[in-house]
């Protein structure tokens, strides 16, 4: 099973016609994304001691299949989709009344913060990748 939780969409979602902004999906998934991690007591983003750690998105994409209005009710299944050394992409399927509203897709990966503000790809964590692959044979 998929990792599942649900958003209504509010108003300022909406555009002229009164149908979910194709941006809004994009911020629905993050949001699905950090309620998948802190289900398992993980995060977007953490520090340890001094170091600042992070999955920043490298690629993201979004198929929609019927529109969605203000104050309908959106469920969204998360799925791992693929885990690699330093990256992780993730499945969002929406759905609306039953119905698939949309799909998408998010990849990131797992960096280190350093002390000038740059970014450096590492490998993901033992701990945090344990708790992925965990997730990941529990709902494939």
């Amino acid at each position: 099973m998929p990792f599942r939780t649900s958003r209504r969409v509010e108003f300022c979602d909406t555009d002229m016609a009164g149908i979910v902004h194709f941006s809004n999906f994009f911020r629905y998934m993050e949001f699905a994304e950090q309620a998948f991690l802190r289900s398992m007591g993980l995060s977007v983003a953490w520090t340890e001691g001094t170091v600042r750690f992070g999955f920043p998105r490298v690629a993201a994409s979004c198929d929609f299949t019927k529109p969605v209005r203000f104050e309908d009710m959106l469920d969204i299944a998360v799925t791992v989709a693929q885990i690699g050394t330093k990256s992780v992409t993730y499945q969002f399927d929406f759905a609306c009344r039953g119905e698939s509203v949309a799909r998408g897709q998010v990849s990131t990966v797992c960096c280190k913060k350093g002390l000038d503000g740059s970014l450096e790809s590492i490998e993901i964590p033992s701990a945090v990748r344990a708790k992925l692959e965990t997730a990941t044979e529990v709902r494939s």
